[in-house]
């Protein structure tokens, strides 16, 4: 069973969980792009935030933390450089581009854990799974 990217490593959730676009488009009104969406979210505030959330969930240690952080920037510049490159495209548009940079990143981070720890993501997953969608539907 293929696991489902725990949070999606720090934006995919952020992207599919915006509120308010298909409101403004049912009003006439232009939805922002991708990019614009996402650049309100997607700083270095969230990168911490997101290794912070990591830290906390999974317990990383320090070693694994200077480990998971570049691997954080990585992802946020690849989505940035899709950005930059696409810049008037919906995230509906870049959705498999962007879940393909965020599902690679969790396979990395996922390399990195014990056998502890990705016991706790499985459960983190779960809680996850729960939760009501945004913007969905």
């Amino acid at each position: 069973m293929r696991n489902r990217p725990f949070t999606i490593a720090c934006g995919l959730v952020l992207v599919l969980g915006m509120a308010g676009p298909a409101a403004a488009q049912d009003n006439g009104a232009q939805q922002p792009s991708a990019r614009e969406q996402l650049q309100r979210i997607h700083s270095p505030q969230s990168i911490d935030q997101e290794l912070a959330h990591l830290t906390k969930d999974l317990e990383l240690t320090p070693e694994q933390q200077r480990q998971v952080l570049p691997l954080l920037h990585e992802h946020h510049d690849k989505i940035q450089a899709l950005l930059d490159k696409n810049p008037t495209a919906s995230r509906q548009q870049l959705f498999p581009q962007i879940h393909a940079i965020s599902d690679e990143t969790h396979h990395q981070i996922h390399a990195l854990l014990t056998d502890r720890q990705k016991k706790l993501e499985a459960a983190m997953q779960h809680r996850e799974r729960r939760l009501p969608r945004r913007g969905a539907g």
